[in-house]
């Protein structure tokens, strides 16, 4: 979630972009960056840090130019150092490029280049574009060089771009993550977040997946990554500070849903190595022959979180073969736990500051396990007073149902088991590195799982004012159905319950009627004849179906009616991937459902983002 503005106008241009970036820091303040071009000469100044730091040194070294770059960072590859924050350069120093987003081939464009004679003077991934665009430079424009470079990149990614060789143009592009351009003024603007230019126009463009943006002082042209001219349509931003940080969504959980895949991908990103198999977990420096020690794992949390923690189970015992309790911090302290020095607790908590969590976590520490919080919040209690920290990357979530936060947890739990299946030698590297691949595929899985939001909508309007639903799944999948029954409840105040499918029949199937829609998760595998069983078993008592399904070829017109149930399909994934999908169609389904029920999505009565109190 990192920071970009770009301006090329009239107005000084160092004030433009110190306060584009002051109302884009809340995207990143690991580091910042300014680059202005005066003539044919580039100037950087960069600090580490939040944004006061480059103020002072601005205020120390004063630079202006005609036009230029800034970016807030959100450190993903490369430490948050100075010499990683933004903007960097080509080895001529004359190509600038900020970038918010994650290059995935890096590393093989890096070592190509290197080869070439490039020298890199970053551990970004970013820099490796200024590099591409150098290459490809011909003197036939700033813009061509761009697209030439982009035919060699993959990932998801917004950049913006300058060349002294190429005067008074900036170029952006966007592949996944949001830019807009703004004209008028006597300038424009181009910036990742509509609060960096509220106070300039509020006549936007967003552009598209695969497009480009050209500015020049003669105006902005538009067209797509192979140079063919796109229709620019401008949109009226009418919204308070509040309401800008949405993006154009109309709530925040939409957004949080729609910034999953980069949610995935940052807790990922600088843990893993394909190439060798391992996981890098630099926050967990706990002595090694503790972790070989460990007879048991319990994992504490509430809430979203403890649904998380049951996924975990499955994952740690799967992976790592170390038997796991789950309990709910809210209970944990109220009986006599059984602690023993070869017990490693692990807390979830998205704000590390949940109070029935935090004193589970006192708990277990006093009675001396080693343990370790997954939490999303940098200096929190939580990390504070654990032994170690397994941070989550998910950034600011607002809305007050967790769905960003959550799946970044699955990850991190994911990382966590295969750290220690690596720690304890219970997985041969070649099935690590399956792993690893596909965690490094999610957020693909996820972009194109989120595809399903049309489908989801027509569910939503057929079910809607139904005032009870049952949610079924098996295996790993089960702690979804809860998962997804408890957004239902959060947001839409519909009851909802969620079980493990073979308990269906041991006292849930008393409810089911006609009235009573049952949604039900139907992954590829060695579950689905059983879960079939179980959808049978609801049909045969008048209860509507609601299938999510993966789209591995699977005859599911015998099972289901459309007039009656409906299906949504998801992409296919590995067994432990599916808990991070499936949730998704989950999220949705309540989001769309409460929309058409008229609840207030984003702070649904009675519930508070973090619960700070018993």
């Amino acid at each position: 979630m990192c920071g970009i503005i770009g301006y090329l106008g009239q107005k000084p241009v160092v004030p433009v972009l110190i306060e584009g970036l002051r109302r884009l820091e809340y995207r990143g303040y690991d580091s910042a960056g300014v680059a202005l071009v005066r003539g044919n000469t580039v100037e950087l100044r960069r600090s580490a840090g939040k944004l006061d730091r480059l103020v002072e040194a601005l205020d120390d070294d004063p630079v202006d130019g005609d036009y230029g770059l800034g970016h807030t960072r959100w450190a993903t590859h490369g430490r948050p150092t100075e010499e990683n924050a933004h903007p960097h350069r080509d080895c001529t120093g004359r190509i600038v490029v900020v970038h918010n987003g994650i290059i995935e081939n890096y590393l093989e464009l890096k070592h190509g280049l290197e080869a070439e004679g490039h020298r890199f003077a970053t551990e970004t991934d970013t820099e490796v574009v200024a590099h591409l665009v150098e290459r490809e430079w011909r003197g036939d424009g700033l813009d061509a060089a761009v697209r030439r470079a982009l035919a060699r990149v993959r990932g998801l990614f917004a950049l913006v771009l300058l060349a002294t060789g190429d005067p008074q143009k900036l170029v952006a592009v966007r592949q996944g993550p949001p830019i807009l351009v703004v004209e008028g003024d006597g300038g424009c603007l181009v910036a990742s977040d509509v609060p960096a230019i509220l106070s300039h126009n509020r006549d936007v463009v967003f552009l598209g997946n695969r497009e480009m943006a050209v500015i020049t002082p003669g105006g902005v042209t538009y067209s797509d990554f192979t140079g063919a001219p796109v229709a620019a349509t401008t949109q009226r931003i009418n919204w308070d500070p509040v309401m800008a940080e949405k993006a154009g969504y109309r709530h925040f959980m939409l957004k949080e849903i729609f910034e999953q895949p980069w949610a995935a991908r940052e807790t990922v990103l600088g843990r893993t190595s394909l190439e060798s198999g391992q996981v890098f977990l630099g926050e967990l420096d706990i002595p090694l022959e503790r972790l070989r020690a460990v007879t048991r794992v319990v994992i504490l949390a509430c809430g979203t979180s403890w649904h998380a923690a049951l996924v975990g189970k499955f994952l740690v015992e799967r992976l790592a073969g170390v038997p796991v309790e789950v309990d709910y911090g809210s209970e944990y302290r109220y009986r006599a736990p059984i602690v023993t020095p070869t017990t490693l607790t692990v807390v979830i908590t998205q704000s590390g500051e949940t109070a029935d969590t935090l004193a589970a976590l006192r708990e277990a520490r006093d009675r001396g396990a080693a343990t370790i919080a997954i939490c999303n919040v940098v200096g929190s209690t939580a990390t504070r007073e654990a032994d170690f920290t397994v941070y989550t990357h998910a950034g600011p979530e607002i809305g007050v149902a967790s769905t960003k936060a959550f799946t970044s947890q699955l990850v991190a739990l994911h990382l966590l088991a295969l750290y220690l299946a690596q720690i304890r030698g219970t997985l041969p590297v070649e099935a690590a590195r399956r792993h690893l691949e596909d965690l490094n595929h999610l957020p693909r899985w996820l972009e194109q799982t989120l595809q399903c939001e049309d489908a989801v909508k027509s569910v939503a309007q057929r079910f809607h004012q139904h005032r009870s639903f049952l949610y079924l799944g098996r295996g790993i999948n089960y702690p979804i159905a809860l998962e997804g029954a408890l957004k239902l409840k959060e947001i839409s105040y519909i009851h909802a319950e969620g079980y493990p499918a073979g308990e269906m029949k041991h006292g849930p199937i008393a409810l089911v009627d006609e009235q009573m829609p049952v949604v039900t998760l139907l992954p590829d595998g060695s579950i689905f004849e059983k879960m079939a069983s179980n959808l049978q078993q609801v049909k045969a008592r008048g209860g509507p179906i609601i299938a999510v399904a993966d789209d591995r070829p699977r005859d599911l017109d015998a099972l289901l009616d459309s007039s009656l149930d409906a299906l949504v399909t998801i992409p296919a994934t590995p067994p432990l991937i599916t808990p991070v999908v499936m949730a998704v169609p989950l999220q949705l389904l309540a989001y769309h459902i409460a929309v058409r029920r008229g609840c207030d999505v984003d702070q649904p009565r009675n519930l508070a983002k973090s619960v700070t109190v018993e």
